[in-house]
């Protein structure tokens, strides 16, 4: 059950981050999000560094299975239009609904992690089956220096991610087309 709960709390605390912000997120407010008595949170994430450090790693959790699940989607990535579908519907999936709340936390994670070194280990950049596909459709099309490419590609989408997500709307699919072609080239 303790499992269970901590999960619980740490789903309520994307929630008051993504709602109220970093200076939001104190452990009554996840206690009043989750519905639980005053003082669970702290029963569970002592210090708010416990308790940032369980947001980060439910959210990294959350990111990995998306990623996984958008991987199993395009299985075999083998043009440049299946790869920017792929990547359209990913970039929809982070600006709108629980993707977009995910997105704003994970930014405000972010740039709390400048100052926090076991944040920023949870965030660094994971193995995951989005990005092996991306390796494995530019390698397939001839690529020769595919992590720089990839690792290029995914932080400009990324980029492309956090514009919209403050100033609104969708990526232009012409921006991510621009973006695979000079992967490409």
């Amino acid at each position: 059950m303790a499992t269970d709960r901590r999960t619980l709390l740490a789903d309520a605390a994307l929630g008051v981050l993504a709602d109220e912000g970093i200076r939001g997120l104190t452990h009554r407010a996840v206690d009043r999000k989750a519905a639980m008595p005053l003082g669970t949170t702290s029963a569970y994430f002592r210090t708010r560094a416990a308790l940032l450090t369980g947001l980060v790693t439910r959210l990294v959790r959350l990111d990995q299975e998306e990623l996984h699940t958008m991987a199993e989607q395009f299985p075999a990535l083998r043009t440049a239009e299946e790869l920017v579908d792929g990547i359209a519907l990913l970039t929809r999936q982070r600006l709108t609904g629980e993707g977009r709340r995910r997105s704003l936390a994970r930014y405000a994670c972010a740039v709390e992690s400048v100052r926090d070194p076991e944040l920023r280990d949870i965030l660094v950049p994971r193995e995951n089956a989005g990005r092996e596909a991306v390796r494995l459709f530019l390698a397939g099309h001839g690529v020769t220096d595919v992590e720089s490419r990839s690792h290029t590609l995914l932080t400009c989408i990324d980029g492309l991610v956090f514009e919209r997500l403050v100033s609104g709307g969708e990526v232009p699919r012409e921006a991510l087309e621009g973006l695979v072609a000079a992967a490409l080239r």
